[in-house]
């Protein structure tokens, strides 16, 4: 017998992904049903670019507008309310160099405005 099974319920349907490198910040929100990426907001941007005018150092102002921009790009989507799943010691322990204010700057940024963000179990608070 050749049946097809239905596919698994996916818990976690919408998660954030975060990339940081020395210069920029992308955060997306990926659909794990269909595999594609919901909704972005990146440092890359012209509008976020050009509103950043102090280069590198301002980094962590640079995180919370990605964040804020994320936000209202999710708000419009429909999909503030959805829960949005994040695992901060993940995304703190990437590349490498330390960017724990980057990711709770962006994470601070999303909650702020009403985004459903919902943190991994066992994660500490963010700092105050």
């Amino acid at each position: 017998m050749n049946r097809l099974l239905p596919p698994l319920p996916i818990t976690k349907r919408y998660v954030l992904g975060l990339f940081i490198s020395l210069k920029h910040i992308t955060a997306n929100v990926v659909d794990r049903k269909t595999g594609r990426v919901a909704v972005s907001a990146s440092s890359v941007e012209k509008s976020l670019k050009d509103g950043m005018d102090c280069g590198r150092a301002c980094n962590v102002k640079a995180a919370a507008a990605v964040g804020e921009v994320l936000a209202v790009r999710l708000k419009v989507d429909g999909l503030h309310r959805e829960p949005i799943y994040a695992n901060p010691s993940k995304e703190i322990e990437k590349k490498g160099f330390k960017n724990e204010s980057k990711v709770w700057a962006i994470f601070n940024a999303l909650r702020f405005h009403g985004v459903n963000l919902q943190l991994d179990s066992g994660e500490r608070d963010p700092p105050r």
